[in-house]
């Protein structure tokens, strides 16, 4: 591999715990067995209450492992800009630490940067920890509405997600990124703490020009949602918060109109079948709170827009667009898993 050597160590890998002890000795056992060694790690812990730090401290000796301790839980996107300003290499790595990467996965994404290298970030292939044979993601897909989702997740995993593409962006769980052009973007939004932010970055990114590439042999073993759970109250107001400021800062202007009812339209939708639902309150409050808070949105948009460099066509052929494609994503999945059993 023909890695830059101006770096003492081109990958600089992030890991964020937060009462992650259960998951924490895989991960970092399965970056202890990586194929491509020539890496620091720099740990940042928002306050863990269990043994996560304890957990870490053990590994020093074997890793080379740097450990920041947070006086609060200052959430995903905090953090993990804290810890991309702490990198020193080119390549940031940020890995959950529910994500178990396999033996190469280092050297399958820096093998894919080196042989594509008009793409600055790299998603990687995710399958269920629990059912191996079942797909957690295949990159990140955006839709005309805002809506945003892992591509075949649910999906049979010997069927799909099997080719590497261009993808809209990566799902931060296990990503890799140029370190300067995340630097640029401006790293995650800290006002959305959680949910949301890896695809409201790698849309800047792309407004930026630069591209996403899904690599198909670059494997990790995903959980998912471990610390607050799918379906909770937390999970669903962040979500619905977010999606909104997303679709609003980046959407170029000749798009925004031109795909504003179909907003409005999911946001409807959504209220609509959630309201009766334990989840409605978080919804609805995720929805005011997006829409009282729009202000600073709007002028965040106009930095955004102001150094925008690729072009509205660009953004929107990279666009999801079928009219009822978010709707129906159960319906699919459904429908992958009738045709795989033939």
């Amino acid at each position: 591999m023909n890695i830059i050597s101006t770096y003492s160590h081109p990958i600089s890998v992030v890991l964020l715990t937060y009462n992650s002890a259960a998951h924490l000795p895989r991960c970092l056992d399965s970056l202890k067995h990586q194929t491509y060694q020539n890496y620091e790690i720099i740990l940042i812990d928002n306050d863990s209450k269990d043994k996560s730090l304890e957990i870490a401290k053990e590994y020093q000796q074997q890793l080379n492992l740097r450990i920041i301790k947070q006086k609060q839980n200052t959430g995903f996107a905090c953090a993990n800009n804290l810890g991309a300003k702490l990198a020193q290499g080119k390549w940031l790595v940020l890995l959950n630490t529910d994500a178990f990467p396999n033996p190469n996965w280092l050297e399958k994404l820096l093998l894919a940067a080196e042989k594509y290298p008009e793409y600055s970030a790299f998603s990687s292939r995710q399958l269920s920890a629990d059912e191996p044979e079942i797909l957690d993601g295949a990159g990140d897909a955006y839709h005309i509405s805002g809506m945003a989702w892992r591509r075949y997740i649910g999906y049979p995993a010997l069927k799909y997600g099997q080719q590497t593409r261009e993808v809209f962006t990566p799902c931060a769980a296990a990503a890799m990124y140029r370190r300067d052009a995340f630097l640029e973007a401006g790293g995650f939004d800290e006002g959305y703490f959680a949910y949301y932010e890896d695809v409201d970055l790698g849309f800047r990114l792309r407004l930026l020009g630069y591209r996403t590439l899904y690599v198909s042999d670059a494997i990790v073993s995903h959980v998912g949602s471990s610390t607050f759970g799918k379906r909770s109250d937390f999970a669903f107001y962040h979500s619905h918060r977010n999606l909104i400021w997303t679709f609003i800062k980046n959407m170029p202007d000749e798009l925004l109109w031109r795909y504003f009812a179909a907003h409005i339209l999911a946001n409807l939708i959504y209220l609509l079948v959630y309201t009766l639902r334990p989840q409605g309150v978080a919804i609805w409050q995720g929805k005011i709170d997006a829409i009282r808070n729009v202000k600073p949105m709007l002028e965040k948009r106009k930095e955004i827009q102001a150094h925008r460099r690729a072009s509205t066509e660009e953004i929107d052929k990279a666009l999801e667009r079928g009219l009822l494609q978010p709707y129906t994503l159960g319906l699919q999945l459904r429908q992958a898993w009738k045709k795989h059993s033939h």
